[in-house]
């Protein structure tokens, strides 16, 4: 009769971290130093880990709960996921910010805690820059509603960065507050209202205004071109043959 705690230690484990071939597929996202998107990117980068089983890899378990792994297999195989999550970080951020964080023998979480402090320290002075092109947005200097409206999200997104969130009533009034002359009238209409729509319900709105006022200064120049072909040419309705 074959004893089963042998035959279990005999089977072969493979950890679902090792399964991972290419990391930016799960983190789409490059963290850069100037493009602050250090809270999205962490986010993202936990998620991912926990599903993979090696959060403690960067994120320190609660006291009593830490594993330390004992047999030589057991260390081995920390070694390996340890340098697996190491990857995973220095895959998903700039060679600007690799080579700050770089070091010989160092371990995931050094690299996590080193990128936290570099985007975590000195939040007031990070928000500077976002918050004053944020609060000047004008619709005039952008190609359309949409990437005004695009420019404006992504700005909150660098503000929530820094620890400076905006409001969706914040977002949406800056939005409506200087817009061109296609969406002045759906402005009107948001600003009015009692309550204000989310950012998206107000994004879909300020585009379908401005397609409108598109559609409509298409067919007054079309009509003017008729109307200014027929008055150089007044005789040109009435050669049709069966006249």
């Amino acid at each position: 009769m074959t004893d089963s705690s042998s035959s279990d230690s005999t089977k072969s484990f493979f950890h679902p971290a090792l399964a991972v071939s290419n990391i930016k597929n799960h983190i789409s996202i490059t963290l850069e130093m100037e493009n602050v998107q250090y809270v999205t990117w962490a986010e993202l980068f936990k998620f991912h880990a926990k599903s993979h089983r090696v959060l403690h890899y960067i994120i320190p378990p609660e006291s009593g709960k830490e594993k330390v792994p004992k047999t030589d297999a057991e260390k081995e195989l920390w070694s390996t996921l340890d340098a697996t999550v190491h990857q995973w970080i220095y895959a998903t951020i700039s060679t600007d910010l690799l080579h700050t964080i770089l070091e010989p023998d160092s371990m995931a979480m050094d690299a996590w805690n080193k990128l936290r402090d570099i985007f975590q320290n000195n939040k007031n002075s990070r928000a500077v820059t976002p918050e004053h092109e944020f609060s000047h947005a004008n619709m005039e200097d952008f190609s359309n509603a949409s990437a005004y409206c695009q420019r404006l999200k992504i700005l909150s997104y660098q503000l929530m960065n820094v620890g400076a969130p905006v409001s969706n009533n914040r977002l949406v009034l800056q939005m409506v507050a200087d817009l061109s002359e296609a969406s002045k009238a759906v402005g009107t209409i948001i600003r009015q209202s009692n309550s204000l729509p989310f950012f998206y319900q107000a994004r879909s709105m300020l585009i379908l205004e401005e397609t409108g006022f598109t559609k409509q200064l298409a067919t007054r120049s079309t009509t003017a071109m008729l109307a200014q072909d027929y008055d150089d040419n007044p005789s040109s309705g009435n050669n049709h043959p069966n006249r």
